[in-house]
């Protein structure tokens, strides 16, 4: 590929891909595009590896082929010094002075990445990542994409269609990200209230399922105390014995990462385990290194913060939203791309002209948010046709029968479903 599409004979890049043929070949349909989600995940490690992912329909119908992202994997990834990863300051900002090194860090750690990285880190952005998918399609001898986005995926695929709408045969955007929300304050909100419906529906839970390893106990009191703990540097990482667990990482790690598959039961043995743990002596605690692929959100999002006051602003109206989980990951990532261009920024979709396109996401979603599945569904306008699970988690396309003969009918045989359909949630 290109590494600027808008200089087709400039340097270039190789993409990894990897196809995994259609399990009956003589009912093959076509070939299948799935783009992974992060920024950061492997589409070639989904096909190698994660293939249960898809439906089994979907395997029989389809070849199903993927690709790391430019700037991931196995296609140019963004190589950093981990030296200078490790330095990463804390996103839990004090004062001005904070905000200015936090700015100089971005600034040495950008300088430092695209020195490492070539010339591609300039030019990873989404809109250079649709050309190469329209370049893998044309290379798979496609008239028309089948594409399924999850996640981060989602944003591919809704600037694929606005890009070449009369190029799609059918698309499925799953778990949607809405590229269309213009601000950095609308950005974190909509971030702080889905994540916090998610710890919300997990305390009801607890409350009715005597399962629940906190059944019978005041879930929300149990986990400030955790909490506080962690602000202390006395609660032990469960994942490393003797040393201590940030309140940041309880909260994305424990809590968050688990809310992915409302793996509510796992979340309540882990808050219960740590409960009972003895304290360890008060210690500083470290913040983990970013995803070395987070210059592709910084160059897809332009989340502007003017200065520190601003920034305190920012934390305390999430904090407001989402009382139950400070120093959310999104506002790792606002602060990680201080001060980084912005490529791709925010738009409204226009995808005039595509086909129906099925938007498909849980109602209690931690982390894209089920407003930004009716937003991004109206912004599609008449191509727009949004399919609602009720229940919870990232990702919602194999959910239970309902879901998946919806999303299998509509790749396979084109059939969209009736506007408004939504199937009920499955226990997981």
């Amino acid at each position: 590929m290109p590494v600027d599409w808008a200089h087709p004979d400039g340097p270039s890049l190789d993409l990894a891909v990897a196809r995994r043929k259609a399990t009956d070949p003589g009912a093959r349909v076509g070939s299948m595009v799935f783009g992974p989600g992060g920024p950061g995940d492997s589409g070639v490690e989904t096909v190698v590896r994660r293939i249960s992912r898809f439906s089994p329909e979907i395997r029989r119908r389809f070849d199903i082929v993927s690709f790391d992202p430019r700037g991931v994997g196995g296609s140019n990834a963004v190589t950093c010094s981990g030296d200078v990863l490790a330095e990463r300051p804390s996103p839990e900002l004090k004062s001005q002075a904070d905000f200015d090194a936090t700015m100089a860090y971005n600034s040495r750690l950008r300088a430092d990445c695209r020195a490492r990285t070539g010339p591609v880190f300039d030019h990873l952005d989404t809109a250079q990542t649709v050309r190469d998918v329209d370049a893998l399609r044309a290379a798979l001898g496609e008239r028309k994409l089948t594409f399924h986005g999850s996640s981060y995926g989602t944003l591919l695929g809704a600037q694929y269609a606005e890009t070449f709408p009369h190029r799609v045969r059918a698309m499925v955007l799953e778990s949607v990200m809405d590229h269309g929300v213009p601000t950095t304050r609308d950005f974190l909100r909509s971030e702080a209230a889905t994540a916090e419906d998610s710890f919300q529906e997990f305390v009801q839970w607890c409350e009715g399922a005597s399962e629940c390893a906190l059944h019978g106990r005041d879930v929300r009191a149990v986990w400030q105390g955790l909490l506080a703990r962690a602000g202390r540097g006395e609660l032990e990482d469960p994942a490393k014995p003797g040393t201590s667990l940030s309140s940041s990482d309880l909260v994305n790690k424990i809590a968050f990462r688990r809310f992915y598959g409302a793996d509510y039961a796992g979340l309540a043995t882990a808050v219960a385990g740590m409960d009972a743990s003895k304290p360890l002596p008060a210690a500083p605690t470290s913040i983990a290194p970013l995803h070395p692929a987070t210059p592709v959100f910084c160059s897809d999002w332009r989340l502007p913060v003017r200065d520190y006051r601003e920034y305190s602003s920012l934390v305390a109206m999430m904090n407001k939203t989402a009382p139950d989980l400070p120093y959310l990951l999104p506002i790792h990532m606002a602060a990680a791309c201080l001060g980084a261009p912005t490529a791709n920024p925010q738009h409204r979709l226009d995808a005039h002209g595509a086909p129906p396109v099925l938007v498909s996401n849980a109602l209690h979603d931690p982390a894209t948010g089920y407003p930004w599945a009716v937003s991004v569904a109206r912004q599609l306008g008449r191509s727009g046709v949004l399919l609602t699970y009720e229940g919870h988690g990232h990702g919602s396309v194999t959910s239970g029968p309902c879901m998946e003969e919806a999303v299998n009918s509509y790749l396979t045989d084109l059939a969209v479903p009736p506007r408004g359909t939504s199937c009920p949630a499955v226990p997981s």
